[in-house]
């Protein structure tokens, strides 16, 4: 099991730079903009966590938005039987609360980016598809817009901090490009809500999963025995 999964991760994981560009930029307590790669590991990692916090809250407010707007009450339990699952489902990613307890800081770490970068694309999609609506509130559209940005800032956060905790330099590449299903298309009105709203449902688990796994992260820095799943 434990070999198979490493074959799996190692193909995943084939070493590949990633070019940072201009990393995250960060407040410090005086209100300075300062880079993510001068700010201790600890620090950042809080930093990090934060970002993940908010994220997740603001996929929550979206989805819970674009339920009430869009779906019918009869149809928001269809949205999985018409077919549509996660698209990050096919990456190795840990679900049960025994297999995040198992897994190394590292996978831990890069589960996170495998996460983020699958992500930016979808939410690039799900911005123009929104704007298609004739009703859509404006409220939405800056909540989409807003968690897309920051995801990008989060990308870079959590490749800073792969390389002070890991001293790792090989990194990831955009998983979208590798299995994520492409959101192009144009379907009819109802399929298009469908689509849509899984997409926001699977975002906000994936959103929490972040934050967990950040969370995790942060526990066994601190104390590492007594870390557990709620």
């Amino acid at each position: 099991m434990h070999i198979m999964q490493s074959v799996v991760w190692a193909v995943l994981l084939w070493p590949c730079l990633v070019s940072l560009g201009v990393p995250l930029e960060c407040k410090d307590e005086q209100g300075s903009i300062i880079l993510c790669a001068s700010i201790s590991k600890e620090k950042l990692l809080d930093r990090v966590i934060q970002h993940a916090e908010l994220i997740y809250r603001v996929s929550e407010e979206s989805c819970t938005l674009f339920e009430e707007m869009f779906v019918p009450f009869p149809m928001r339990s269809q949205r999985n039987q018409a077919g549509y699952t996660c698209a990050t489902k096919a990456f190795p990613i840990p679900g049960s609360k025994s297999e995040i307890q198992q897994i190394s800081d590292k996978w831990l770490l890069h589960s996170v980016l495998i996460l983020v970068q699958s992500w930016i694309e979808p939410l690039v999609y799900l911005q123009t598809t929104l704007d298609r609506y004739d009703d859509a509130p404006d409220t939405l559209l800056k909540k989409t817009k807003w968690v897309s940005e920051k995801l990008l800032s989060l990308e870079q956060g959590v490749v800073v901090l792969i390389r002070k905790m890991l001293d790792d330099d090989m990194l990831t590449t955009s998983y979208y490009e590798q299995g994520v299903a492409p959101y192009a298309l144009q379907p009819e009105v109802l399929e298009s809500v469908l689509r849509d709203y899984t997409l926001l449902s699977c975002f906000k688990k994936d959103a929490h999963k972040m934050e967990t796994f950040l969370k995790l992260l942060k526990c066994r820095q601190t104390d590492k025995y007594s870390c557990f799943l709620h």
